[in-house]
């Protein structure tokens, strides 16, 4: 893979492209800078490494069930690190009640807390059904309300587990494919001919630097879904007629 060299000094170049504010290429940010030189330096084998797209959540969905006078009530939504995970878990649980016990799962990560019921009879239960959904990216709290009756360990298992099963059997989901930041050096004269790809392969987020050291190029960088890096690469090239690198 090919490497961005770029230069120390500041350079002021107008933007070339319509639609495009003239300051942008003035006042840059160092950031977009240093995300150029961060891509330089990583090996094309990181393309073999690419995350694979994931089943999560749409919104946040409850079920309520009444267990031998015991009131369970879950409630799920996608989560997409810990952090996320606890602010939910802030946010739904209720004060007020028994137990608030609960699970999440975030790619290879997980956690699950039993609140005080007998050991890996709630929270284990709960991270074995979001296991069983395959839903990632996840996290469950089922709030209990003691309603007079033990349960015993293996009705809590169940009762626990059943319910976090119940609320994301037919929970709405979505497919989820992650996206690679992804550069290019581009000559001046195809700015227009990459930027029609970018939009054809629905690439997001995108930046320019034109500190780049060469004269008469611009480093354009993006947001793409890691299965369309090969194909944006090959349709830039055979619309520019030319080979331009893609840097990861």
């Amino acid at each position: 893979m090919a490497a961005v060299r770029l230069s120390p000094r500041l350079r002021s170049i107008p933007l070339l492209l319509p639609g495009l504010d003239p300051a942008a290429a003035v006042h840059r940010s160092s950031a977009t800078a240093a995300a150029a030189r961060a891509m330089s330096s990583t090996s094309s084998s990181s393309a073999s490494s690419a995350p694979t797209p994931y089943t999560t959540l749409v919104g946040r969905v409850r079920c309520e069930r009444e267990i031998k006078r015991s009131k369970f009530i879950a409630v799920a939504a996608s989560v997409p690190d810990e952090r996320s995970a606890m602010s939910f878990l802030n946010e739904v649980k209720d004060p007020r009640a028994t137990h608030n016990c609960w699970a999440y799962k975030v790619g290879e990560q997980f956690r699950y807390n039993d609140d005080g019921e007998p050991s890996s009879t709630a929270g284990k239960p709960i991270y074995s059904a979001i296991i069983s959904s395959g839903i990632d990216m996840v996290m469950v709290v089922v709030i209990r309300y003691f309603g007079g009756i033990k349960l015993g360990t293996g009705g809590l298992v169940r009762a626990y587990g059943g319910v976090a099963s119940e609320c994301l059997k037919d929970a709405p989901t979505c497919l989820v494919k992650p996206k690679a930041r992804v550069g290019m050096e581009v000559p001046f004269d195809l700015l227009g001919t990459v930027y029609n790809q970018l939009q054809h392969f629905h690439a997001e987020d995108i930046k320019q630097d034109y500190d780049t050291g060469k004269d008469g190029t611009v480093v354009v960088m993006f947001k793409v879904e890691y299965e369309k890096i090969e194909s944006l690469g090959s349709a830039v090239n055979s619309a520019c007629s030319r080979k331009i690198e893609l840097l990861q």
